[in-house]
């Protein structure tokens, strides 16, 4: 049998993701013990009574003392409480990682209180579902998926390769970028289209001329899908917006010019310019299908198992 990646592993937070971690760990033998904890004294009650977890403790200090691994799993909002909170703790050798979807934010609140002892490596694991909460987790989650470490040392090489190896073991695709680069890219891939999710969603309730009832019964695959993109936690969502805001509106101010030429394309009854767009964007559908990252199969509404998003 191999040897775990690390020795002791601590989840601050367990909500999907880090539920869904302890359990993808387990399941590759990745870490011979797995700690936790939560701000919500329910949840570590929760989280207990799941067996998930080695321990389960009441404060982040607690859960990091003698950890190998450090895992920040909470909302981004509060990674550089948390930060302000274990980085004294943190012992010598040890790596601290994120799984926000926001990194440049990340950088700043949680870098200054990390010890030069310690490693900092920020990741974000480009899967989840509508669920959250302990139960939530499952360790298929992060199977054929990718996720992203934005490492900010030369320095950290070895430690990258074992949070590589430690995210590879847990069936996911690894790849590395700058904290800028990661942020525009998914300001694009993600946080603007939930922002459209939500706007629309919001829309469709608010038009006079069109019930609420029938916007629920009369639901295509388009406004559903949107709906549940809509449906994802509101304090992440609020976090990553204000905490990745240059990148959202240099996207957002693109994607409100290219939605007006869109818009002038069909006040004036421009069909091929129409037709190329809808060409052009076919492609990228069938690219996303040739990736893995979905498939092409149709479901007509009746799709059972979760879907992912970034």
């Amino acid at each position: 049998m191999a040897e775990p990646i690390f020795e002791r592993v601590a989840i601050i937070g367990v909500g999907l993701i880090g539920s869904s971690i302890a359990h993808a760990a387990r399941r590759g033998r990745l870490a011979a013990e797995i700690v936790a904890t939560d701000a919500s004294a329910s949840v570590r009650a929760r989280a207990s009574d799941l067996g998930l977890f080695d321990a389960v403790l009441e404060t982040s200090a607690e859960a990091v003392a003698e950890a190998d691994l450090v895992v920040v799993c909470t909302p981004v909002g509060v990674c550089g409480a948390v930060a302000a909170e274990v980085g004294p703790k943190l012992k010598v050798g040890a790596v601290l990682t994120d799984v926000g979807s926001v990194k440049g934010a990340v950088v700043r609140d949680m870098g200054p209180h990390v010890p030069a002892h310690a490693a900092f490596i920020p990741g974000h694991p480009i899967a989840g579902t509508e669920d959250s909460g302990p139960d939530a987790g499952f360790a298929e989650l992060f199977d054929g998926r990718w996720a992203i470490l934005t490492p900010l040392s030369p320095a950290d090489e070895a430690d990258v390769a074992k949070l590589r190896g430690f995210w590879e073991g847990m069936g996911a695709n690894v790849d590395t970028m700058s904290v800028e680069h990661h942020d525009l890219v998914f300001a694009i891939v993600s946080h603007v289209p939930h922002l459209i999710a939500y706007n629309i969603v919001g829309t469709a309730a608010d038009l006079e001329d069109v019930t609420q009832s029938e916007v629920i019964k009369y639901s295509a695959s388009g406004f559903r899908d949107f709906t549940r993109i809509a449906a994802s936690d509101p304090t992440m969502w609020r976090d990553i917006f204000l905490n990745n805001r240059d990148a959202v509106l240099e996207i957002l101010g693109r994607f409100v010019e290219d939605l007006t030429a869109l818009q002038r394309a069909i006040r004036w009854a421009e069909g091929d310019k129409l037709f190329e767009l809808f060409t052009r964007t076919r492609a990228i559908r069938r690219g996303i299908i040739e990736q893995g990252q979905d498939t092409a199969a149709p479901d007509f509404g009746r799709r059972a198992a979760p879907e992912t998003k970034g």
